[in-house]
């Protein structure tokens, strides 16, 4: 005689017999991970804003966040990616960190070139860095772009000799101070060397008699920064500004290696005392390390004169590219 099954309670649900248990047992996890991913693309989003508002803060983290943030577009769009893929509810979030980003990076984004009507004023200026050995080859670049004025810094003795060797014959008016060279195809009038607070000059000014007018024509390198050590920089750019702010003049260019990249706080008071002049095309226009530029630290501002175009151009074995600066005809 068999005996009768267990009875089964009303209550209790058999598994279906096609179903693993181990299947069972990982949907909770499976229906946490979109949770997880959500509050990666969250962190991320709140890092991402953290490094951009470091750009705005005066100092080492300014100087810092102003190199990174173009670069902060990378993980922005990944982290869009992610959100559109998996998280797409933590797609509002990003949002922020976007808006921030664009309004941070307006005062970098380039501009547009415009055709240079009549003769135009060209001026190329670079850091040709010291014991390179290629000033001669920075100079003949410069004489190839069609320069009218050239502005060199970071002049040694050597270089300064291999410099005025190629630019002498064409180039007859000249200005140097410390280690700053300029040479012009128009006449110069009276120049003054600008220590800007550091007690070396660093810094010059000359005005170029140009067909347009008289331009006084600032040629500035700015102090090295080091981690943690950048007041003789942010010093030397404050009273550069004001001594920009001061002048009078109809017509100001302002040129050289300014040792900040282009939205740097430090940079600030500079911006309102003359116009950015911004790279025309679609490139950011960096120009330093030379050979795999990650900054715009190459800087030209104008007052009162006309940009057709802002270019860089590598010249040499400087660490810097060079920058090309075209003046409308009727500036």
């Amino acid at each position: 005689m068999t005996s009768a099954p267990p009875s089964q309670s009303p209550h209790s649900e058999s598994l279906p017999s096609d179903a693993a248990p181990s299947e069972v047992l990982r949907a909770p996890e499976l229906a946490r991970r979109p949770v997880r991913r959500e509050r990666v693309v969250v962190v991320l989003a709140v890092v991402l804003v953290a490094l951009i508002v470091c750009g705005w803060i005066p100092g080492v983290a300014g100087t810092i966040g102003a190199v990174l943030l173009p670069w902060l577009a990378i993980p922005l769009v990944l982290c869009l990616i992610l959100a559109v893929w998996s998280a797409r509810r933590s797609i509002v979030v990003l949002l922020v960190p976007t808006l921030l980003w664009a309004a941070a990076m307006v005062p970098a984004m380039p501009g547009v070139g415009s055709d240079a009507q009549g003769d135009p004023m060209v001026v190329v200026a670079q850091n040709v860095r010291a014991e390179s050995g290629t000033a001669a080859d920075s100079a003949r670049a410069a004489v190839d772009e069609g320069a009218g004025v050239i502005a060199l810094t970071e002049l040694d003795a050597d270089s300064r000799a291999a410099a005025q060797s190629v630019l002498d014959a064409d180039y007859p008016y000249r200005y140097e101070v410390g280690t700053e060279g300029i040479w012009s195809r128009y006449p110069l009038g009276a120049g003054e060397p600008l220590s800007l607070g550091l007690g070396w000059k660093r810094a010059a000014r000359v005005t170029v008699q140009a067909p347009a007018g008289d331009v006084s024509l600032y040629l500035v390198h700015a102090a090295s920064v080091r981690l943690g050590k950048q007041e003789g920089r942010d010093e030397m750019l404050s009273q550069v500004a004001d001594v920009i702010a001061a002048d009078r003049s109809e017509r100001v260019l302002v040129v050289g290696d300014f040792n900040a990249a282009s939205t740097d706080p430090a940079l600030r008071p500079l911006r309102a005392a003359a116009d950015w002049v911004r790279p025309t095309g679609i490139s950011p226009g960096f120009t330093w390390p030379a050979s795999a530029p990650v900054a715009r630290i190459d800087h030209v501002f104008t007052r009162g004169l006309d940009v057709a175009s802002s270019t860089s151009f590598r010249a040499g074995s400087s660490d810097h590219l060079a920058t090309r600066t075209v003046l409308a005809a009727g500036a």
